[in-house]
C-alpha cells in the first residue's frame, strides 16, 4: 500500500523526516502557520515487510520509514512513539511512562519492560492528605505533587539496548524534524486543547505552546514546537543522561518544585517533591509477562505493577471455565462478558498493586483453581450487584470465593496512546504509553517542549476502603496501579495478533473484547476494534457508548437486570495480525479519537 500523503507541506516534512534527514534551525517560538489539510487515516492496511498502527498518520508514516530503512519491530516503536509525543503531546511523551511487550521471533518468547513512572523518595501514604483529608481531585491532579518519575525515555532506550538494531538518536530525528516544521491541528487535537484550556492558560510556557496567541489551535493550521526539536535534538547528541541525569533532568525538578504558574492568575498549584536524585535512580523493570492459555492461543500482556494484564487474563480464564463462548448467542455472549469483568476487576482492586511494595498474587489471580472458585458467579439468568467482594486467591476453596468486603474502583484518566508495530523478521511490539490524564499535569518544562504526566493521582489518596488494606497507596519510589494492557496472542509459538489501547480502567475491558471478538465471535481484527464496546468494571452501572446502547441485544440484558450509563467513547485500540498467506494486517480506529491510521511497508511481495 502506498501512504497516504497531503498536498500540504508538512506531510513532505514528516516524510523527509523519517528519513532521518539534517534537521532545519529551530524557530525561536510555537506559532500557527499556514493552513492545511489534515492527512488521511486509513484505519486498515494489508500487506509484506511489517505494519504499524498507531492513533496519528504522521507517527505511523514515521514507523513506517523505518521498518523500509530496514530498522526492526522494536526501532520502529520507539521512533513511532517518538513522534506521537510530538503530535499526541496531551497523551504521551518524554514526561511520561508506559509499557512495553516484546516477542522476538528468534527465540519465540515474550519479553516485557515496565517503564512506569514513580514517586519521588520523598513521597509517602500522606502524599494527597491535607488536614488528613484527601485533596480534591481538580486540585491534585494540575500540581506537581502528581508529577511522577518519567519512565518513557528510559524505556526506549532499554528496549534498543535489548532487542533494537539502531541507535536512539537516529531514531529521534524523525519526531525531531516533525516538531521543528510543525503537525497540521485536527478536529480531536482542537478539542482536547479545548477541554485543557483552563488549566493551560495559567501555565504560561504551555499557553504559550498550545494557546497561541492565546487563542485555541484552528484545525488545519499548522503547530511547531521548537522547544521539543531542541529537547530531542539534546538526547540524541548526549544520550538519555541527559535527562536523567542532566539539565533536562534539572529543569523537570524545578519545574515539580516550583509549578510555573502565571502570577497574575488564580491557579494555585501545590509543589512537588522530585529531585534530581529521582530521576538519576529512575530503573526500568524487565519482567515476566502474564500468561494464559484462552481456547489453544497463548494470550500475553504486562504483569504488575500494572493490573491489565492480571485482569484481561482473569476475565478470559472465568469465561473458559464457564463454558463456551463461542456457542453463546449475542444476548448471553454480552452477559457473560460483563460479569466476567465485573468479577475480574473486583480481585483486581484488592489485590493489585506494585509488587516492590506489596505481595501480589499474581499467579494465584491467573490460576485454574482461582478462575474455578469464582466463575459460578457468572449466572446466565441474572446480573451480580455491585460492588462486588474479592474472592480469595491464597485460599479459593469452593465457588463461590470471596475475601472481605467490596473494594471500589479508584480514578483513572481516560486518555493515554498505543501503538502496535511488527516487522518483516516475524518481531511485534504492543506498546501503550501515557502522561495519565488529558494534558497530563499541564505543567509544562519551559524551554523544553513537553508536558508533564500526573501519573501519581493513580494511587488512591487514602485507603479504599476502611479495615481492608489497599496496596495502591503512595510509598517512596512506588509505581502507581495501572490498567495498561499492550496484548501479544501467539498461536503455536508465532504470533496470531497484537492489540492495545488507550482509556484508563476502560483499557482493560476494551482489550478484553477485542480478543473476545476476534477469537470468539469470529470478527476480523478490524472488525473486532470497530466494535461498539461496554466497560463493566465492578461498577453499579456497565458504562456503553451510543453505538451499545442501541444494539437489539440491549433489552434482553436489561431483562437479566443489567444496567447501563452512557460513555461516549471507550479506547482507541490498534492493533497487527499476521494473517494465513503471509502479510501482516495493520488496524485501526475507524472513528474513535478521530480515527486511527495503519500502514504496511509495501501492499505486494
Amino acid at each position: 500500500m502506498r501512504l497516504p500523503t497531503r498536498s500540504a507541506l508538512p506531510v513532505a516534512l514528516a516524510l523527509a523526516a523519517a528519513a532521518l534527514c539534517t534537521t532545519a534551525p529551530a524557530q525561536a517560538a510555537t506559532a500557527p502557520a499556514w493552513a492545511a489539510t489534515p492527512p488521511p487515516k486509513v484505519p486498515e492496511a494489508a500487506g509484506y515487510g511489517g505494519a504499524v498502527a498507531s492513533v496519528d498518520a504522521d507517527a505511523t508514516a514515521t514507523g513506517i520509514q523505518v521498518l523500509r530503512n530496514g530498522g526492526n519491530a522494536v526501532d520502529a516503536a520507539v521512533a513511532t512513539a517518538a513522534a506521537l509525543g510530538v503530535t499526541e503531546p496531551y497523551s504521551s511523551g518524554i514526561g511520561g511512562g508506559g509499557y512495553f511487550v516484546y516477542y522476538d521471533a528468534h527465540s519465540r518468547q515474550v519479553l516485557t519492560l515496565d517503564g512506569r513512572e514513580t514517586a519521588p523518595k520523598a513521597d509517602d501514604s500522606s502524599l494527597f492528605l491535607e488536614n488528613g483529608q484527601p485533596l480534591p481531585f481538580t486540585d491534585a491532579v494540575t500540581s506537581g505533587l502528581s508529577v511522577g518519575v518519567p519512565g518513557s525515555l528510559a524505556t526506549w532506550q532499554q528496549a534498543l539496548n535489548l532487542w533494537g538494531s539502531r541507535p536512539l538518536g537516529e531514531l529521534l530525528k524523525p519526531a525531531e524534524k516533525l516538531a521543528d516544521h510543525g503537525f497540521v491541528v485536527d478536529q480531536t487535537f482542537h478539542d482536547q486543547t479545548a477541554q485543557n484550556q483552563d488549566r493551560f492558560k495559567d501555565f504560561p510556557a504551555t499557553r504559550q505552546l498550545f494557546l497561541p496567541n492565546g487563542r485555541l489551535p484552528v484545525v488545519g493550521s499548522v503547530l511547531k514546537n521548537a522547544d521539543l526539536a531542541n529537547t530531542y535534538r539534546e538526547i540524541g547528541r548526549d544520550g538519555i543522561e541527559a535527562l536523567y541525569q542532566g539539565d533536562i533532568g534539572r529543569d523537570i525538578a524545578d519545574t515539580v518544585q516550583h509549578p510555573p504558574v502565571d502570577p497574575a492568575g488564580t491557579r494555585v498549584a501545590r509543589p512537588g517533591k522530585l529531585a534530581p536524585s529521582d530521576l538519576a535512580a529512575y530503573a526500568v523493570h524487565q519482567q515476566a509477562p502474564t500468561h494464559v492459555n484462552y481456547h489453544g492461543y497463548d494470550v500475553y500482556s504486562i504483569a504488575p505493577s500494572s493490573s491489565g494484564g492480571t485482569t484481561v487474563g482473569e476475565a478470559l480464564n472465568l469465561l473458559q471455565a464457564s463454558g463456551d463462548l463461542s456457542k453463546a448467542d449475542d444476548t448471553q455472549y454480552y452477559q457473560r462478558f460483563l460479569e466476567a469483568s465485573r468479577i475480574a476487576f473486583a480481585d483486581r482492586n484488592r489485590w493489585v498493586g506494585d509488587p516492590a511494595f506489596n505481595q501480589v498474587p499474581a499467579g494465584r489471580l491467573l490460576s485454574e483453581r482461582f478462575a474455578d472458585s469464582r466463575a459460578c458467579l457468572i449466572n446466565p439468568d441474572h446480573a451480580q450487584t455491585s460492588p462486588l467482594a474479592p474472592g480469595d486467591p491464597y485460599h479459593p476453596g469452593s465457588c463461590p470465593s470471596t475475601a472481605g468486603p467490596a473494594v471500589q474502583e479508584t480514578h483513572e484518566g481516560p486518555n493515554t496512546t498505543h501503538l502496535t508495530v511488527a516487522d518483516r523478521w516475524g518481531n511485534a511490539v504492543s506498546y501503550t504509553l501515557t502522561i495519565e490524564q488529558t494534558g497530563g499535569s499541564a505543567i509544562t518544562v519551559p524551554g523544553r517542549g513537553f508536558l508533564l504526566n500526573n501519573e501519581l493521582t493513580d494511587f488512591s489518596f487514602a485507603p479504599n476502603t476502611p479495615g481492608v488494606p489497599d496496596p495502591n497507596l503512595p510509598g517512596p519510589g512506588k509505581r502507581p496501579r495501572s490498567s495498561i494492557s499492550p496484548t501479544i496472542v501467539l498461536r503455536d509459538g508465532k504470533v496470531a495478533f497484537a492489540e492495545g489501547s488507550p482509556g484508563g480502567a476502560t483499557i482493560i475491558t476494551t482489550v478484553l473484547q477485542v480478543l473476545l471478538g476476534r477469537i470468539d465471535r469470529g470478527l476480523s481484527l478490524e472488525q473486532a476494534i470497530a466494535a461498539p464496546r461496554a466497560s463493566q468494571r465492578n461498577l453499579a452501572a456497565t458504562e456503553a457508548e451510543p453505538a451499545f446502547l442501541a444494539l437489539p441485544e440491549l433489552n434482553g440484558l436489561k431483562t437479566l437486570g443489567q444496567t447501563f450509563t452512557l460513555n461516549p467513547e471507550i479506547g482507541a485500540a490498534t492493533g497487527v495480525e499476521r494473517l494465513p498467506d503471509g502479510r501482516w494486517l495493520a488496524a485501526a480506529e475507524p472513528v474513535r479519537r478521530g480515527g486511527g491510521s495503519a500502514a504496511v511497508v509495501r501492499p505486494d511481495r
